[in-house]
């Protein structure tokens, strides 16, 4: 409707008590299903590709940092997949200790990691892990050490398009027993507990990691909030981990994550995770 001199009226002015939520919270319909899905993503690109159909592992990594794809094909242990159709990445397939695993590196941040969740997942995955280089928060030992995450603070904006609001987003409870008790059977240092994820890493403000600190978070990462909310809906197995490897560059010699970026101790998590996982007689073997 234009007002008398032909121009729009501003809504906020028509209907100034009837504030409008902020779009992040708006108009999302949890149980309405997506127009967009990924498997037709995945079948046009594999069309415009000529990717031929085939299997990917069972069991596939996101290693946000890359140092675990760095180290694997700086040591010729990697083969490019043939049959992952996605846009955006390559997706290396690798063996460690006799089981096949695929891997995505350099998967940073909540949006990228779940774009991806949702096209490994249509492509035959079956068991995500990701293994995230994190910020400590409260210090459970000194840095490196991993942390199995069972929840994460929704500082980001990937999971409100999942789930309604709230502030965190649960694993599975079921995998965290099992999935600890086997790494710590490895010798590295392994804590479970809460993270949290945040999009603006250099937005971390003092008055943040005290409030997140007095709450008992131990880490802070990009990725894992927005994992669980997806495998949540999806009724997919994701595991997340943080490796706390620094303290936000706020000393000297930060961000030391041990041999190879500490990418040989990450497959040794990733290993144990998966024997684990195919333990409880949730996938094949």
């Amino acid at each position: 409707m234009l007002d008398g001199r032909g121009r729009r009226p501003d809504a906020r002015a028509v209907m100034p008590d009837q504030p409008r939520l902020p779009p992040i919270l708006a108009d999302k319909a949890y149980d309405a299903p997506s127009v967009f899905q990924p498997a037709n993503l995945l079948r046009e690109a594999r069309r415009q590709k000529a990717v031929p159909d085939g299997a990917i592992p069972e069991v596939c990594v996101l290693d946000p940092d890359g140092d675990i794809q760095r180290a694997l094909r700086a040591a010729g242990r990697t083969a490019q997949s043939p049959h992952w159709a996605c846009y955006h990445t390559e997706l290396d397939v690798f063996e460690h200790a006799g089981s096949r695993y695929g891997l995505i590196g350099c998967a940073v941040g909540a949006s990228f990691a779940v774009l991806l969740a949702e096209q490994l997942f249509a492509s035959g995955c079956q068991l995500l892990i990701s293994v995230t280089s994190s910020g400590q928060i409260v210090a459970s030992g000194p840095t490196p050490y991993f942390v199995l995450i069972d929840r994460a603070l929704r500082d980001e904006g990937t999971s409100y398009h999942y789930l309604p609001p709230a502030e965190f987003s649960d694993a599975d409870a079921r995998l965290m027993g099992p999935v600890l008790e086997a790494v710590a059977r490895t010798g590295l240092a392994i804590y479970r507990g809460a993270t949290w994820t945040t999009d603006a890493p250099f937005r971390e403000t003092a008055a943040a990691i005290e409030a997140c600190r007095g709450r008992g978070i131990l880490a802070v990462e990009m990725e894992a909030a927005a994992l669980y909310a997806f495998a949540q809906v999806r009724a997919k197995p994701v595991i997340c981990f943080a490796h706390v490897t620094n303290q936000m560059a706020r000393i000297e010699g930060d961000f030391e994550k041990g041999e190879a970026g500490g990418a040989y101790d990450a497959l040794t998590v990733i290993h144990a995770t998966a024997t684990a996982f195919r333990a409880l007689d949730t996938m094949p073997r």
